[in-house]
């Protein structure tokens, strides 16, 4: 008994009237709800979560699909997937967009005070936070809403404030003056996750500390807080001068000449200068020689060391400065251009500051070993495994973590301080002693989303999904932030979780960049919205473009043209199982006795596809499995299976029918979790199951392998295709039908003769039939009449005056290439268009020879 199907399918498949429809009976539905109490093998993802801020760009738009294709095809097989979706609450960025709008109003957060302003973030975030997860319902995003959640929600917050307080106890917290990243603009420090570095334009300065000592600094402002000159130790050139004073020119002081193995003796001069509150290195030599610390800078980068720079901006401090020395006889060398690295916020773009200020830091050395450990042990995979190594030179050699934040909206440091100075850490189910005021600082964002994959299960509490979802079964993101987020949330899970690392495995996905490997720059003009290209071209085109790119750890290419040609493909599907539904294509048990050899082909070659894609996904190699199934489905099913389907229903054979609905049925669940809405439209029609999204991957059945039918096929291909090439060069139109003897007795496609006629358009020979061209395919011999379809002698004179050309061009650059003189003194470029036009020239001679023969020449 067969399925009956659904009422024929519009003419056209048109992305924007199926896919909203779509998604919405899939949330409805409860599809993506992943239930913790289920029996079924479990398989987690958590979704990075993007900021409140955001909206979908390009590379969103990858990692989501890859982790919907995941996600899809975990479910299909027979897991309980959960994909859980949420927001960050993005700190900096956050803040800095709810003060703009007060700026319109003539107000500023100081002006509303703490508690009003973040009042008012959060009411910023409930009316037009969260954009992007519009967004990506549009892009078909199957994640599981009902799980929702927000780095600041009460379920995280208590998590933050538990594990701030658990390490705080084991003494890996702690409060110290050290040099941190400092955004003079958004009066924060930074992480160094928080700082982009960029190749700029500036200038390096010589500068005479005395008649011996020069040294060289890109920011000469600085030296105002110079405290000592350090030289290597071993450097022989200062060696009689170690211990010594020298004055900092313009100010007066005297400071030592120190020895410190950190000077490298061959870079420059051999001496630098040491400002250990404005310089991270600088610091530790500092610290190292008991130097003391000059803050010659504010928060806002204005000097205020005293004297005539007090109350100058930083850049109007350089110039100045510059200008003094140079008065002063004190400038050895002035190079400009000078390039070289500057840190800028992510956030606002202004240069980053080293700044000595007292925050909280993170003692990240035995957090970061297990995190390490962890890899290399096998508990977690990072896969491809040759950017394992950029993890272990991250996390090998990993800073302590300033995690404290000189803002208002994020997590308040839950640290309380005494009248009389004492601290006191307050855990979530505590209250703070009477008359103890609160640590004014927030955490770093980073803190709250390290706790991500354990925190959203219902961590400090041991809930159903925790136990059931914990570790999640991969990590998809860019490689660009491996070092950053996969570390600390590598950290926190183990240390959180008794050594149970956050997920199994970390898939790491490249950038994407341009048609020519370009990065996406507003500056270029080169980037693609991903919501313009839903827009014109639907999701499933957008996502397919983006997938037959995705090679693990590799960056992916797109361009508006491959936007198309996926769309093209979408559409092709769509028309290829609307002609089967109209020919009647249907869904039940196939007959074995009643297959075909072409039925056969194709079915044994459903299996291998259906191998080689579960292979694919198992490696996370998706730009291997979205080509396996376009081809599959394109050239395969579509440019031959279909047709040679057209021949049997000719012939009266019904079970076509069922072998059709077959294939098309696994070909779109092998399909869906690519290109989720056109296979949910055609799956259905064609089998009126109620949905792809639970309907069971497809498994290969050993009994449909068919070598035998997938080499009689392929002799068919073979043979079609070059008639067809004789065909076209001879000029004759695709319908055009001509007379031809085919020597298939005693061949494999003895039995093929009634479908390769109809493919090829040839007709019986009558009895009076005269071959104006004969050639040989593997063992079948062809003989056609082409007299009356073309002009044979016209067409052998025109073949033979090419052929003449063919000649000479090969004769000419042989002489070329022959000639020594010529060898010797033309360049490689033009030496290789030569050797190109010989090839070419081989080539066409080899051709025109062939069809000079077939004609009988």
């Amino acid at each position: 008994m067969v399925t009956v199907t659904t009422p024929e399918l519009p003419t056209q498949y048109t992305p924007a009237d199926v896919e909203t429809r779509s998604y919405e009976r899939w949330v409805s539905e409860g599809y993506f709800r992943a239930n913790p109490g289920s029996t079924r093998e479990p398989y987690s993802i958590v979704l990075p979560p993007p900021n409140v801020t955001g909206v979908l760009h390009i590379g969103h738009a990858l990692d989501h699909s890859v982790q919907d294709a995941l996600t899809r095809h975990a479910r299909m097989k027979g897991h309980e997937t959960l994909w859980l979706p949420g927001m960050d609450h993005a700190g900096i960025a956050t803040q800095n967009v709810v003060e703009r709008e007060l700026a319109k109003q003539g107000l500023s957060r100081h002006d509303l005070g703490r508690e009003a302003f973040v009042e008012r973030v959060w009411e910023w975030k409930e009316e037009s936070g969260g954009r992007i997860l519009s967004q990506m319902r549009k892009l078909g995003d199957g994640v599981d809403w009902s799980r929702e959640r927000f780095t600041m929600d009460p379920g995280l917050s208590r998590a933050v404030q538990t594990i701030f307080k658990k390490l705080f106890d084991d003494g890996l917290i702690y409060r110290a003056e050290r040099i941190i990243n400092w955004c003079p603009r958004c009066l924060t420090a930074l992480s160094d996750i928080e700082v982009e570095h960029s190749e700029d334009e500036g200038e390096l300065i010589s500068i005479r500390y005395s008649d011996e000592i020069v040294v060289a600094t890109t920011r000469a402002e600085t030296m105002l807080g110079d405290t000592a000159v350090a030289v290597h130790p071993s450097d022989e050139r200062y060696a009689h001068l170690i211990g010594t004073l020298v004055e900092v020119p313009l100010t007066g002081r005297m400071i030592p000449v120190v020895a410190d193995e950190h000077v490298d003796p061959e870079f420059g001069t051999g001496a630098v200068k040491v400002t250990p509150a404005h310089d991270p290195n600088d610091f530790e030599i500092g610290r190292r020689h008991s130097l003391p610390s000059l803050t010659v800078m504010d928060e806002r980068g204005v000097i205020t060391a005293h004297g005539p720079f007090q109350g100058l901006d930083r850049f109007e401090a350089r110039p100045a400065v510059v200008a003094a020395l140079r008065a002063e006889g004190r400038i050895v060398a002035e190079k400009r251009p000078y390039l070289h690295s500057v840190g800028h916020c992510s956030r606002c773009k202004t240069v980053v500051e080293p700044r000595l200020s007292l925050q909280w830091f993170v003692n990240v050395s035995p957090l970061a070993k297990a995190a390490g450990d962890a890899v290399r042990d096998g508990r977690t995979r990072i896969h491809p495994p040759e950017l394992a190594k950029r993890y272990f030179d991250w996390v090998d050699d990993m800073h302590d973590w300033c995690i404290s934040r000189q803002l208002w909206w994020g997590h308040r440091i839950p640290v309380w301080y005494g009248p009389g100075g004492e601290v006191v850490c307050v855990g979530p189910d505590e209250e703070p002693p009477a008359g103890y005021t609160q640590d004014s600082d927030v955490l770093d964002t980073w803190f709250s989303s390290g706790l991500w994959p354990f925190s959203t299960l219902g961590w400090p509490d041991s809930t159903p999904e925790l136990q059931r979802f914990y570790p999640t079964s991969v990590l998809v993101t860019g490689y660009d932030i491996l070092f950053f987020w996969v570390a600390r949330m590598m950290m926190f899970g183990l240390y959180a979780m008794d050594g149970e690392p956050p997920f199994r495995v970390v898939a790491l996905h490249g950038m994407v960049r341009d048609q020519y490997g370009k990065k996406m720059s507003k500056s270029f003009g080169n980037v693609v919205d991903p919501l313009d290209w839903i827009e014109r071209f639907g999701a499933d085109a957008t996502r397919f473009t983006l997938l037959r790119g995705a090679n693990p750890g590799a960056d992916v290419a797109v361009s508006e043209e491959w936007a198309a040609g996926s769309r093209n493909f979408c559409n092709k599907i769509w028309n290829a199982t609307r002609f089967a539904l109209m020919n009647g294509a249907t869904v039940g048990t196939l007959d074995d006795a009643e297959l075909t050899p072409a039925d056969r082909w194709i079915l044994s070659r459903l299996q291998s596809v259906v191998t080689a894609v579960d292979a694919a996904f198992e490696e996370f190699e998706f730009a291997k499995a979205s080509d396996l199934l376009y081809h599959f489905a394109w050239d395969e099913v579509c440019d031959w299976y279909l047709e040679l389907a057209k021949i049997q229903l000719g012939e009266g054979r019904e079970h076509t029918r069922l072998v059709l609905g077959h294939v098309l049925d696994a070909l779109l669940r092998l399909l869906h979790p690519l290109v989720p809405f056109v296979t949910e439209e055609l799956w259905r029609a064609v089998t009126g199951g109620a949905s792809v999204v639970v309907a069971s991957w497809p498994k290969a059945d050993g009994r449909y392998t068919d070598a035998a039918a997938e080499a009689e096929i392929g002799a068919l291909q073979e043979l079609v295709t070059e008639v067809r090439r004789f065909r076209s060069d001879q000029g004759l139109k695709p319908g055009q039908k001509v007379a031809a003897r085919l020597g298939l007795a005693g061949t494999p496609l003895a039995g093929q003769e009634t479908a390769i006629r109809a493919l090829l358009r040839l007709t019986a020979p009558p009895e009076s039939f005269s071959a104006t061209a004969r050639f040989t395919v593997g063992k079948v011999s062809v003989e056609i009449d082409t007299a009356g379809a073309i002009d044979v002698v016209a067409e052998r004179k025109r073949l033979e005056k090419d052929l003449a050309a063919a000649r000479k061009e090969a004769a000419q650059v042989a002489a070329k290439l022959g000639n020594e003189q010529f060898m010797a003194k033309a360049p490689d470029d033009v030496v290789a268009k030569v050797r190109g036009r010989a090839e070419q020239a081989s080539a066409d001679i080899a051709r025109l020879e062939a069809q000079l023969a077939r004609l009988g020449v």
